[in-house]
C-alpha cells in the first residue's frame, strides 16, 4: 500500500521505527553489491588504517544524516510525488550506510557515538524544510548533495593511495549523490539563498570535525 493513504501520525510512527533501525539496529542489507567487493585489500600501516577509519566514520555519519533528512522531508512533503522522491533517495542512501558501516568494521574502527544526536537534528531540519514547501525542500536536497560531493572529493584526496576498498566506495557514493542533486533540481528545486548555504557549510564542518574524533 502506498503511504499516501496513511495519516501524518501513521507516517511519524513509521519514521520512528526507521530511526530506531538506522541508529540502533544492525547494518542494513544493501540493495547493491558494495563497490569494494573484489578490490585488493592491501595491508595498511597503523596510521593509514586509523586515518581511513576516521574518514569512513565521517562518511557513515553523513549517511545517518542523509537518512534522517530524507525521512524528515518525506513526513512533511506536501505533494505525494515529492514524498516518493524523498523516500526513494533515502532507500538509495541506505546502500551507502551499509557500505560505510561494513568498511568501518573492516578497518577496526567504530561508528560515531553521537549518531542518535546526528539523526535527531537532521530529521528535524528535513521536516522543517519539507513543511516550508516542496520547491525549497528539493532545493535543500540539491544543495546538500552538492556539498556532499565536494566533501567526498576532499576525502578521496586524503585517503591512503593503497586503500582501494574505501576509495571505490567513496567514488560510487560521489556519483550517486551527484545524481540526487540533479534529480532534485530537475524536479523543481529552488536555489537557496547564499546565507542559508553558508550556514549549511558551517554546520557540516562542525559535524565533520566532531565525527573525526567521536
Amino acid at each position: 500500500m502506498n503511504d499516501r493513504h496513511f495519516s501524518l501520525f501513521d507516517r511519524l510512527i513509521t519514521q520512528f521505527d526507521q530511526a530506531l533501525h538506522t541508529v540502533c539496529g544492525p547494518t542494513p542489507a544493501p540493495g547493491r553489491v558494495s563497490p569494494a567487493a573484489g578490490k585488493n585489500d592491501i595491508s595498511l600501516t597503523a596510521s593509514e588504517r586509523e586515518l581511513a577509519g576516521r574518514l569512513m566514520r565521517i562518511n557513515h555519519v553523513g549517511e545517518i544524516c542523509a537518512q534522517a533528512l530524507y525521512q524528515g522531508q518525506a513526513v512533511s512533503a506536501q505533494l505525494p510525488d515529492v514524498r516518493e522522491k524523498m523516500e526513494q533517495a533515502a532507500q538509495e542512501e541506505n546502500d551507502h550506510l551499509a557500505w560505510t558501516g561494513e568498511r568501518i568494521r573492516e578497518l577496526d574502527s567504530h561508528a560515531s557515538y553521537l549518531n542518535p544526536l546526528w539523526y535527531a537534528g537532521s530529521f528535524a531540519i528535513g521536516a522543517v524544510a519539507g513543511a516550508i514547501g516542496d520547491r525549497w525542500s528539493l532545493g535543500f536536497v540539491a544543495e546538500t548533495e552538492k556539498q556532499v560531493v565536494a566533501h567526498l572529493n576532499e576525502h578521496l584526496q586524503r585517503l591512503p593511495e593503497t586503500d582501494e576498498k574505501s576509495r571505490a566506495i567513496l567514488e560510487q557514493m560521489r556519483d550517486d549523490e551527484g545524481r540526487h542533486a540533479t534529480v532534485a533540481i530537475e524536479s523543481g528545486g529552488a536555489a537557496l539563498p547564499e546565507p542559508i548555504r553558508q550556514c549549511m557549510r558551517y554546520a557540516s564542518k562542525i559535524m565533520v570535525r566532531t565525527a573525526y574524533w567521536i
